[in-house]
């Protein structure tokens, strides 16, 4: 790895895979907090503590479409590298950062 592309393809093939597993969590955690909030209405607990998770849940909501954006940017980041990087399409950092291109279309186009 002594091109220092490859050093530039793996860092910004880490950024997109971080963003995404945190765009992942994000929605788990969400997912999480609607069942919690259920759970406490069904259970007939007060008003205040579930208005207390509502608003944790409108917070958890609100960073799916920050990470999206900032997946959009890395993604397109690591796509510009890697297209200036032809030559180096043999390499297993460019086969994985090829990989997370994939994943992360995956994910933009669903949103």
């Amino acid at each position: 790895m002594a091109d220092p592309r490859m050093k530039q393809i793996k860092i910004q093939t880490g950024v997109v895979k971080r963003i995404a597993k945190e765009k992942f969590m994000y929605e788990k955690e969400a997912q999480q907090t609607e069942n919690r909030i259920q759970k406490m209405k069904d259970e007939g607990r007060d008003e205040y503590d579930i208005k207390k998770m509502e608003e944790v849940l409108a917070e958890s909501k609100m960073m799916g479409p920050d990470c999206i954006k900032r997946l959009r940017t890395a993604y397109e980041d690591l796509k510009t590298k890697l297209s200036d990087c032809d030559d180096l399409n043999d390499s297993e950092e460019y086969k994985e950062a090829t990989k997370q291109l994939m994943e992360a279309e995956k994910i933009l186009e669903a949103n």
